[in-house]
């Protein structure tokens, strides 16, 4: 029997800094993403790919601002756009990942799911809202938009006024148990892209979408664990993780116990926003029965020990 993994592909997997995101520009970054990928199939791994998307919905968001300004065409909520973007990545992901098969010789079925993921309205980040989406707004705009219930924070640098929305803990991936199923019998799947998109349920019943962002590792994480993976690989643009990092002292870690990684959180040597939240979603991953974590860059994935692992 394959082993099972689950492949969060960040940011720079897609879009890389200081380029545009001209449709060409991604797919020939993700067509390379997915022939790192395709490694693991070697070595024996069933895949399911999970991926970022806040270039992309923040391009969205500008889009819908664009439209309502000159055409009167109503703004989308947060909800939808995760789903606009889900959609499209997901096709380019499916796309390129089988051009990389047909190059390969290998057939293999390939199938992208939009997905939905539950958390919680009481979640304590809702009376917070910190995670910064979407484009950068003058004080008179960010006034006029205040009418709308949306939170603003002043950009560090000066650029201008940002709406903020929460960004709560997934609580249950929807459709997981067919994602394992799909997965097992050998299909890649694509799923829970942009940390899936943000739902609750009401005290009817009903299911609805919410304002927020979810924590495309953290999602990733929670993922892996329902659908009981081997490993768990978070690509991003380094190599290893580091503490110390950028100074005399900068060490490279390889094998690493949860233990120990929960210390490095603890002394801070994660930057939030940056290496901490991948950290906590490696952790949560092992702490739930997980064997191994690897945190890594895309194109280490055909060493079978490389990158950064926790376990």
């Amino acid at each position: 029997m394959n082993k099972l993994a689950v492949i969060a592909l960040g940011g720079n997997a897609l879009l890389k800094s200081g380029q545009k995101g001209t449709i060409s520009e991604q797919e020939e970054n993700i067509f390379e993403a997915c022939n790192e990928v395709a490694y693991l199939l070697e070595q024996g791994y069933n895949l399911v790919i999970s991926h970022g998307n806040g270039p992309q919905v923040g391009n969205v968001m500008l889009q819908h601002e664009a439209g309502f300004k000159v055409f009167d065409i109503p703004k989308q909520p947060m909800d939808i756009c995760v789903a606009e973007t889900q959609g499209s990545i997901g096709y380019m992901i499916e796309q390129q990942m089988r051009n990389v098969l047909f190059e390969r010789g290998v057939k293999k079925n390939i199938v992208t799911l939009i997905t939905q993921v539950l958390v919680s309205e009481n979640d304590p980040a809702f009376k917070n809202p910190a995670k910064p989406v979407g484009p950068y707004y003058t004080v008179e705009e960010k006034d006029h938009m205040l009418e709308q219930g949306w939170k603003f924070k002043e950009d560090p640098r000066g650029r201008g006024w940002r709406r903020v929305v929460a960004s709560p803990l997934p609580k249950e991936i929807s459709n997981w148990e067919i994602v394992e199923k799909l997965a097992r019998e050998g299909n890649i799947v694509i799923t829970a892209g942009g940390g899936g998109i943000p739902a609750y349920i009401k005290k009817t019943g009903r299911l609805e979408g919410i304002d927020a962002v979810i924590d495309k590792d953290l999602a990733s994480a929670t993922l892996a664990s329902n659908i009981k993976a081997d490993a768990f690989f978070i690509i991003t643009d380094i190599s290893h993780v580091m503490v110390n990092f950028n100074t005399p002292e900068q060490k490279e870690l390889h094998n690493v116990s949860v233990k120990e990684m929960e210390k490095h959180l603890e002394d801070k040597q994660f930057t939030e926003g940056s290496m901490a939240p991948k950290v906590r979603a490696g952790i949560q991953f092992v702490a739930n029965g997980g064997k191994e974590t690897v945190i890594t860059d895309a194109s280490n994935l055909k060493e079978e020990n490389s990158g950064t692992r926790i376990n």
